[in-house]
């Protein structure tokens, strides 16, 4: 397909950086069709979203998502995945995993299946497959378990804490979304990978990059996605 042609498939359309992605794609010329992959449908307070001409959704559980692409021989060219919870919210580490492990591998594999040449995908800052803290464990897996999938361009996007509320979030949280505003410009050389971050910005970056000739594994930190942001 050219540049003008190309398909996009996304998976987790209702979290809060997945929401502002699938407006942003909807929005941006380089796609012609996007498709979400999701448990329920965009509706509701999305209903002019739900509508949009350029969107095709697809609602199936998540342990059936890769025979329900396959079933749909969908085709893609680019894949972007949001797919993701909170250990609170899981309920359990396990839990955890499964979303944040095994559906993105599964998106990944299936996403490959469709064609995809290039995969995004949204980590967390810290993430590192050897580390000791459990989260920042099993995002640096998960990085490198769709890294070796083979797709040509894997490019990994690695947030600190999203300035925006989420449904399940403590007092305590909430209050560190108000103060870390203030707290980012004292987030300096390394440690500013950890600056908070606007779910939005996110998106656009995620867009943006997907017009830039990389091949290979690239990841994105805070300054990288808001100068993309900006763009």
């Amino acid at each position: 397909m050219s540049e003008q042609q190309r398909v996009a498939l996304i998976a987790g359309t209702t979290g809060l950086i997945g929401w502002h992605l699938v407006r942003k794609l909807l929005m941006s010329p380089l796609h012609s069709q996007v498709i979400s992959v999701t448990r329920r449908a965009i509706n509701g307070p999305n209903t002019m979203i739900s509508r949009h001409h350029k969107l095709r959704q697809i609602i199936t559980p998540l342990d059936d998502m890769e025979a329900c692409l396959a079933d749909q021989k969908v085709k893609a060219d680019d894949a972007y995945c949001t797919l993701g919870t909170t250990i609170k919210k899981a309920g359990s580490q396990e839990a955890f995993r499964h979303v944040d492990f095994d559906y993105v591998v599964s998106f990944a594999r299936a996403a490959k299946r469709a064609g995809a040449r290039r995969f995004s995908l949204v980590s967390a800052a810290g993430a590192n497959a050897k580390s000791s803290i459990f989260y920042s464990r099993v995002k640096g897996e998960v990085e490198d378990a769709v890294s070796e999938l083979g797709f040509e361009t894997v490019q990994i996007f690695r947030p600190g804490m999203l300035l925006e509320e989420r449904k399940e979030s403590r007092p305590f949280e909430a209050t560190a979304r108000v103060l870390m505003p203030m707290i980012n410009p004292f987030l300096l050389g390394g440690a500013s990978i950890y600056r908070g971050i606007d779910p939005e910005r996110v998106a656009m970056a995620m867009v943006a990059a997907a017009s830039e000739g990389v091949h290979g594994r690239a990841i994105y930190y805070y300054n990288d996605m808001m100068e993309r942001a900006q763009l």
